[in-house]
């Protein structure tokens, strides 16, 4: 009997994500739309979820997207000068020992065509952002050479570890992503800018790639360097004909779920939003948002208490869960 984990090492996460918004005045709040609860899958399984909200909602309610994630929307009746929704998940997930390439043998080798059946499922994660921004094309003459063949596994892991090892990681206040083109031009960005240009190159290669949200583990207590803690983290899926969605995050060089734990999927960044919603009231009411994330292991056996992956970070960042005033 075949059971559903991939692997033979379960780790128990718990991450605790709290968002405070403070405004000059009271102002009527709108409905918020928040993305934090993990997909069910076979390395991931979710064990509890808690959603604590001040001033407390008039009502809160579940839906699926057009992309199967589970969105929370909030309304409220109340007005307020703080907001304050704090998250907590924990899950069992189990990760991959290693990348495993089980390509279809029509797609060992780069180019190739993703089967007819497949290709009307496909289509919207083939379409590139910017088809008319050369730059892209133009960084992948790097890695490619046209007329020739190159083993598909590599050539993506190639891309992967090109942007981790070639690109600064820099946090940033504005709102919004990066075009790939200014990633490029600066050389820096974050974790979403990462994304998007990993994705627009597996797109502009024939690969069809979709943006993550969710978190990541970074477990400083063994030496291990990962960017992108202490706030949600993003990557990207491509799909590989025979191993189905393989996760790259070019953030940290990361191929498969490893330290990884998805909460959303989607076509495009602004589809990912893990927080947004909408006051009645001027622009500058709102004086800013604090965010802290927290992503933590189980206990070790006979300790008693977790084992924190990284200082809890806290930022005031009025972009990253973008508020509308009205």
């Amino acid at each position: 009997m075949a059971t559903c984990d991939v692997g033979t090492t379960m780790i128990i996460f718990s991450v605790h994500h709290s968002t405070t918004y403070r405004y000059r005045r009271p102002v009527q709040l709108g409905q918020h739309q928040m993305l934090f609860r993990p997909r069910d899958s076979f390395d991931q399984r979710l064990l509890d979820c808690t959603l604590v909200v001040r001033p407390e909602p008039s009502e809160i309610r579940w839906i699926h997207d057009v992309f199967g994630n589970c969105l929370t929307l909030v309304d409220f009746a109340a007005s307020a000068d703080i907001l304050k929704f704090e998250t907590t998940i924990r899950l069992a997930h189990t990760p991959e020992n290693a990348p495993d390439f089980r390509i279809e043998d029509y797609a060992k080798e780069h180019p190739f065509t993703y089967h007819a059946d497949e290709l009307p499922d496909l289509e919207p994660y083939l379409r590139r952002h910017y088809p008319d921004d050369p730059s892209v094309p133009a960084w992948l003459t790097k890695f490619v050479v046209p007329g020739a063949s190159r083993p598909t596994g590599h050539l993506l892991m190639t891309l992967n570890e090109a942007i981790a090892e070639g690109f600064s990681y820099q946090r940033r206040l504005m709102r919004g992503t990066q075009t790939p083109a200014e990633t490029l031009a600066l050389q820096r960005g974050t974790c979403r800018d990462f994304a998007l240009l990993m994705m627009e190159a597996a797109r502009a290669l024939g690969f069809a790639a979709r943006f993550m949200t969710g978190y990541v583990y970074v477990p400083d207590r063994d030496g291990t360097v990962r960017l992108g803690g202490g706030s949600t983290h993003a990557w990207c899926s491509i799909y590989v004909p025979g191993s189905g969605w393989v996760e790259f995050d070019p953030t940290n060089g990361i191929v498969g779920n490893r330290d990884l734990i998805r909460v959303g999927v989607a076509r495009t960044p602004t589809q990912a939003v893990p927080l947004s919603g909408s006051y009645w009231g001027d622009a500058d009411d709102q004086l800013g948002m604090e965010v802290t994330v927290n992503v933590q292991t189980e206990a070790e056996p006979g300790s008693g208490a977790p084992v924190p992956s990284a200082p809890t970070a806290t930022r005031t960042d009025p972009a990253r869960s973008p508020q509308q005033g009205r």
